[in-house]
């Protein structure tokens, strides 16, 4: 299928091919070096990291616990094996995560203590979005997976907005410090598997929501839920105890930029699924802003 903008998307049998081509294993990779580098970095640059990739942690973790729902929505069998690859690739994220918590950062227990111990330090707009807008996508889904619009949510709110806005942009930004850096040898070799898998994903969204978004209901119905999720997203993507809406840096990176490289990755992504940013998002984030500022 050939898009307007000329790229040329792949169906869910082919990217269920190309997974076939691309595995990798978790837990093969060696941190030796990753925990003489992470006993010589300082106390911000730690502190960046922790809540980092502590939220790409719990978003893994969030985000397979979910992904059954849509597993089951499958509408041909080229699909149904293409979903199936992607739930074990958020489990193998995970576990790569989670190796790394507890062999570098030394978190102690059990996959399900680290994962609590980080959970401490999430903020609200994570929460509203993983624990609240995919957890409620994803039951509706589940109560009935033949609904469209059900999965046109789902689909939206984790391929188009967590996936394309949040994963990537904080691909970029772990990815250019570990790249200026060269410290995190192993992590960064995962990582960079995770950031590949996480292309198939965001292709498949885009192949579904562009084939769904034909029908203008359903393209509206695209659109509302940006409208929604759009504000969340400013604020996932700040650092906890930050103002999203302030000045702020992460890893070397400003907010600008940051923000700039988020609203960039949409609009190329919506422009190949053929429909338009939501005409009020500007007004939406007009009003989160209010919100943060009486919150502060």
């Amino acid at each position: 299928m050939t898009a307007s903008s000329g790229l040329v998307l792949k169906d869910p049998q082919e990217l269920y091919e190309l997974w076939e081509r691309q595995q990798w294993l978790s837990h093969s990779i060696s941190f030796e070096q990753d925990r003489e580098d992470w006993a010589g970095l300082d106390e911000q640059t730690r502190d960046e990291l922790i809540w980092s990739l502590g939220t790409f942690f719990v978003g893994e973790e969030r985000v397979t616990t979910q992904f059954s729902a849509l597993v089951q929505a499958y509408e041909d069998q080229g699909e149904e094996a293409y979903l199936a690859s992607q739930q074990v690739d958020e489990a193998r994220h995970t576990q790569h995560f989670d190796r790394f918590h507890r062999e570098v950062l030394a978190y102690d227990g059990n996959c399900d203590a680290r994962l609590d111990r980080v959970r401490e330090q999430l903020t609200t707009p994570f929460v509203e979005l993983f624990d609240g807008h995919l957890v409620e996508a994803g039951r509706r889904l589940a109560d009935d997976p033949s609904n469209v619009e059900a999965k046109v949510d789902f689909i939206t709110t984790y391929h188009l907005v967590i996936e394309g806005i949040l994963a990537f942009t904080g691909q970029f930004t772990v990815g250019a410090f570990l790249d200026r850096t060269g410290l995190l040898p192993g992590f960064n070799e995962g990582f960079q598997h995770i950031t590949r898998d996480e292309h198939r994903h965001l292709a498949y969204g885009t192949w579904f929501l562009r084939d769904k978004a034909a029908d203008p209901r359903l393209g509206q119905r695209i659109q509302d839920r940006l409208l929604v999720l759009l504000p969340l997203s400013a604020g996932v993507l700040a650092p906890h105890d930050t103002d999203p809406f302030s000045d702020w840096s992460l890893l070397g990176l400003s907010s600008a930029e940051i923000n700039e490289f988020a609203l960039r990755s949409l609009k190329r992504r919506l422009k190949v699924i053929g429909v338009r940013l939501p005409s009020g998002w500007t007004r939406s984030l007009r009003t989160a802003r209010r919100r943060a500022a009486v919150a502060v």
